[in-house]
This record gives C-alpha cells, structure tokens and sequence, in this order.
C-alpha cells in the first residue's frame, strides 16, 4: 500500500532529514575479486560480514531519526509494471552491449530480479564464444550502490540524474532515475541531459560534488568525477528559474582517490560551522575556487575567489571552519583518507561519522559537539533526543576501507527548510 506521496525537497545539507534512500550492501561486494578491483574502482576487497554488522549499525542510527528507502525495495517495487520492466532491462543491455536473450530476465518475478540487478548475473558458458570470454558475469554486479550519494541528487524539487565518470556505475544511475520516474512514493520530476556529449564535450557530475548550502549557493567540485561541461548543465537549470543563484566551484585534485568528490575535504555541519581539510580548502594552492553568480536567467560574473568561506562570508554566510584530522599535517591526511571530513548532517549540529577518525572528532568535541557513540543509541543507553548539538560516531573500520564516508552512503529527498536566523 502506498502512502502519501513524498515532496521532494532538498534546500539545504543540514535542514532536518525527513527522508532518505541508502543501500544496505549484500552479495555484490562479495562478487570484487583482485582480477576485478580496480574495474570496480575499489582500492582493497571488503569483508561482507564486517561490512553489514558496521552498516547495520549506521542504517539504525538513521532509522530512529528519519524515513529510509532501500534501493532493492523501490526497485522491485517498480518493477512489478511489465513495460517499466522490459524497458529497464533493454536499455541496461543496449547500453552494456549484452548480446543475450532478455525474455529469462522479463520472467522473472520482481524481487529476484531486483537482486540481480544489483548484485549481479553469472555467464552461462554454453558457447564456445562464451567459454573463451574471460568475464565472469553477463551482468556485472553494482559494487559501488552502496554510495547512494553520487547516482541521483535532490536538488530542490528536482532529481538530478548522476552522469557517472565510470561507466561501471551507469546502470546505478538508470535504476535511480527509474526509481523516480516511476515509484508511486515519490513527486519530484528527473533532470538530466538528453545528450550526455556537449559541443564541448562528455558531461559528467556526481552527487558527492554537489553541495546546497543555502537555497541560493550551491557549491560544486570539479575534479575526478564532475568536470566543467556537467557544471555548466547544472548552471543551465537553475539559470530557467529566473531566481538569483550563487555556484561555488572548487578545483580538486585528480591524483588521489581519496580527494574522489568534494565531501571528501569540505562538508557542512551547521549554520555556522563546517568541516574542512585544510590543505585543500584554507591553504592557498593551485586549485581553484570559482564563484558564479546568476540573475534573471543570466550569467552576470564569474571571477576567482580566495576560497570556499571567504566568499560564502560575502554572501552572509559566515562559517567557522573546523579541522578534519586536527592541526598536525600528518594527522590530517591520514584522517582525510579515511574520511575523516565527510559528514552527514541528520539536522543542523546534528550529525554523523566515523568513530575512527579520533582526532577529528576531538575537534568536533572542543567546538561543542557531544560524542554519542551509535551503539548506545541503538541500545537504549542514551536518547538522541535529549542532545541539541552531536556527533553520533559509527564504527567504520571496514565501511571506510570502500573509500566513502557517511554523506556518500546516502541520498536525502526531504528535508526541512532551515532557519538561518539561528
């Protein structure tokens, strides 16, 4: 049975979460092997059990504060339609080049195909041309869905479609869009290029580079993953609304993966705080900061700004940056590797981490933030409810190995709208 249907909105990265969409990892992550690692952009194979335990452990936290979807759920759900069905499974095989017969696909009921859309489909080897072929799987397997983050973005009222770098993660964002386009739960409307070839090239962006700081500044990496054609395809949206638009644009590094999207070294916190990794968003380097701003449908500057908070500060959003890792350099990279800037706000000050990553928590601590541990509230020890400002710290020993934080494992569509007199 369906419920009343949710309004997508998402205005801000701290108005209290209303509702959000994760994946629960499962089989898939069992099906990386080191023949297949960086195919499946992944630095080191993941151990399933310690992986659920730990994600188990973050999924409650989310649970006892707001709505969640899973992926596998609103997928079978939509496949119950026969067209939606048939047409899903035409356009994965068109566009992964599967020369195979779909109709053991087609029959199949919901929840099993669903399954194996994600986690993926052994080739059956009955010709000799199949025998020869060295892939394992005929439909390989979704071993990034659990970074929900990057494959749809909530951008207001809209769903951007991600335009994935890798075309490892296409068929994550086809599901998502189908998702929207078609789950009964959902009123939004999909944005995406009708051409992902611009005259000036392939557009791509991911979730983890787009950041809604405020319902007029939206701040955007371009890096590994977003490059300037896929910016310029969001600047285009928000150009049709006629409103005044602020675009932050931040250069990142294409060397290393953990500088993957922008939350990896800038995410917010509150109204008046934010996580930083300081080499990369305070010191002065050669990485860029861009500030564009639009007006009655028009571009009317772009210019070259000192960084992320100086000109945010210009824009009335003033913002005390606090230190992923601490103030020793070392300290700092090997936190920021682990993620230890990317946080997920449940609410403004409210918000969600990795335990490991101590000297970034110690940070958060001596600016206010109570540490609540995730197993105490998930036991009953504590009430989040009786804390107005908190870091809730999970257990990341193996979900940080995966190369993403908390803000990559999920994908708000509601939120409330924040009151930035306080």
């Amino acid at each position: 049975m369906v419920g009343k249907k949710i309004n997508v909105s998402v205005t801000s990265e701290i108005g209290q979460l209303e509702a959000v969409v994760v994946h629960t990892p499962g089989l898939e992550v069992e099906n990386m092997t080191p023949e297949n690692i960086e195919h499946a952009l992944y630095g080191d194979i993941l151990n399933l059990s310690f992986l659920k335990k730990e994600y188990a452990e973050f999924k409650s936290v989310l649970n006892k504060h707001t709505k969640t979807f899973e992926v596998r759920e609103l997928l079978a759900d939509v496949l119950k339609d026969e067209k939606v069905k048939a047409n899903l499974i035409a356009d994965i095989f068109e566009k992964e080049a599967i020369e195979d017969n779909q109709d053991f696909l087609i029959q199949m009921e919901e929840q099993q195909l669903s399954t194996i859309l994600i986690e993926g489909l052994k080739m059956n080897k009955d010709t000799l041309t199949k025998f020869l072929n060295k892939d394992f799987f005929l439909l390989n397997p979704l071993y990034n869905l659990l970074y929900t983050r990057d494959i749809a973005i909530a951008h207001h009222h809209h769903i951007l479609t991600g335009q994935m770098a890798n075309k490892v993660r296409e068929r994550e964002a086809k599901i998502m869009e189908t998702i929207f386009n078609f789950h009964p739960h959902f009123n939004t409307t999909i944005v995406h290029p009708e051409n992902k070839i611009s005259n000036q090239g392939k557009i791509t962006y991911e979730g983890g580079d787009i950041l809604i700081a405020r319902q007029d500044i939206t701040i955007i990496g371009m890096g590994a993953r977003t490059n300037s054609q896929g910016i310029d395809f969001i600047i285009n949206q928000l150009l049709l609304d006629k409103e005044k638009h602020h675009i932050i644009v931040q250069e990142l590094p294409t060397n290393l993966e953990s500088y993957i999207h922008l939350d990896m070294v800038f995410t917010l916190l509150s109204q008046t705080e934010c996580m930083v990794f300081e080499p990369i968003i305070l010191h002065p380097n050669r990485f860029r900061t861009i500030h564009i701003s639009t007006e009655n449908g028009k571009i009317n500057k772009i210019e070259t700004v000192d960084n992320i908070l100086s000109v945010l500060k210009t824009l009335g959003m003033e913002l005390k940056p606090i230190l992923c890792g601490g103030t020793a350099t070392h300290v700092q990279e090997r936190e920021q590797w682990h993620s230890g800037a990317n946080f997920f706000a449940l609410a403004p000050g409210k918000i969600i981490g990795y335990e490991r990553n101590i000297h970034t928590i110690e940070a958060l601590n001596q600016n206010g933030f109570e540490v609540l541990k995730a197993q105490d509230i998930n036991n009953g020890k504590i009430d989040i409810k009786d804390y107005q400002k908190y870091v809730v710290t999970i257990k990341g020993a193996e979900l940080s190995r995966g190369g993403g934080g908390a803000r990559c494992m999920t994908m708000p569509i509601s939120r409330k709208q924040v009151d930035w007199k306080n």
